[in-house]
């Protein structure tokens, strides 16, 4: 793999390295929405909002217009939609380990301390 695909892969990664930049490309999966309403529907302080939507475009994750005095935000490519939706079944497959690991200790527990 070359260096400038790791840069690349790494650069996405580290625009999403917080979880309120993921809630804003999860909030815009289904289209486009005003700066105003996904500050509204994360309950975010404008402030806040403000920082995360511009580390999304410097990175270009998210792409804007203009109408009047509202910025609208996009996700720039529906593929990044598809890479949160993979870390999801990739976050569910270890919960699902880990419990099933769990569910043995406890078993063991109960077996060495002599309860059926």
């Amino acid at each position: 793999m070359s260096d400038v695909l790791r840069q690349f892969k790494a650069s996405v990664f580290q625009a999403l390295a917080h979880p309120t930049r993921i809630a804003i490309v999860e909030a815009l999966r289904e289209g486009e929405l005003s700066a105003g309403i996904i500050i509204d529907k994360l309950a975010l302080e404008q402030a806040n909002a403000s920082q995360h939507l511009a580390v999304l475009r410097a990175k270009q994750i998210v792409a804007t217009r203009k109408k009047g005095n509202q910025v609208f935000y996009m996700v720039r490519d529906p593929l990044l939609i598809e890479v949160l939706d993979i870390m999801r079944r990739y976050f569910q497959t270890h919960i699902e380990e880990s419990m099933m690991m769990f569910q043995e200790l406890e078993q063991i527990d109960k077996t060495e301390s002599g309860e059926q």
